[in-house]
């Protein structure tokens, strides 16, 4: 965590009195704690482009998980309003330029999302692809990234499946093919606020086959830090 308190340390000599500044307030985790015992923010968002120069942010959706259990009531899904046209990606989220007249900024969409991740870690299934879109939003807004601790799902997954002879066939690490792997449902993909609900059952089941068994025989559940992955 001390490479994440430095960069913080960086970012908070400019004094900003925002929602980032608050969430930075909250005390870091403690990787060494039973993962239950933490927080969780579980996130997706779905964008314009893959190439983050390309795209935009159009819809973001999470849902937090408390004491190892989802919180629905939590449940968020924010559309954001483009500058440009949603283009051929209409086609795989089914966001259309009409559906996103009323949208907020994506400055409100940030802020709303700090304010929910306040003392917990986020959780995404690959997170470099969203971490980008929505540290650059963060820099417009709050003139600093994130800079939050988070979970990915798909890389302990990439990591689970590396073990076994071959490593990850093609498939194996989207959503749908992890939630497979542990008896999950099939969902309907690409739509923030249910690839959140869907990446945060995943991570219950993840964690649930990640405990370990101490001296005496007991079953012991996962730490934090077998899950955790610090920028």
């Amino acid at each position: 965590m001390w490479r994440l308190r430095w960069r913080r340390h960086r970012y908070r000599r400019q004094g900003r009195g925002d929602a980032l500044a608050s969430c930075w307030e909250a005390p870091l985790p403690k990787p060494r704690q039973p993962w239950h015992q933490q927080g969780y923010l579980v996130c997706d968002a779905e964008m314009s482009s893959l190439e983050l120069e390309q795209g935009e942010l159009l819809s973001l959706g999470w849902v937090a998980i408390d004491a190892g259990r989802i919180a629905l009531s939590s449940a968020t899904h924010c559309l954001i309003a483009a500058q440009d046209t949603v283009g051929q990606s209409a086609g795989i989220h089914q966001i259309r330029d009409c559906d996103l007249r009323q949208a907020g900024s994506e400055a409100d969409a940030i802020e709303q999302l700090c304010l929910a991740a306040r003392g917990r870690v986020l959780v995404f299934h690959h997170a470099p692809l969203d971490l980008a879109y929505l540290d650059r939003a963060s820099q417009r807004c709050f003139a600093a990234p994130l800079l939050l601790p988070y979970i990915d799902t798909l890389a302990l997954e990439r990591q689970t499946l590396a073990r076994q002879e071959g490593g990850p066939r093609p498939g194996q690490l989207t959503l749908a093919g992890s939630r497979q792997r542990y008896g999950l449902p099939d969902y309907p993909a690409h739509n923030a606020l249910t690839d959140a609900l869907a990446t945060a059952e995943l991570l219950l089941a993840i964690a649930s086959h990640r405990g370990g068994v101490d001296r005496n025989g007991n079953c012991q559940p996962a730490t934090l830090a077998d899950l955790l992955r610090v920028r």
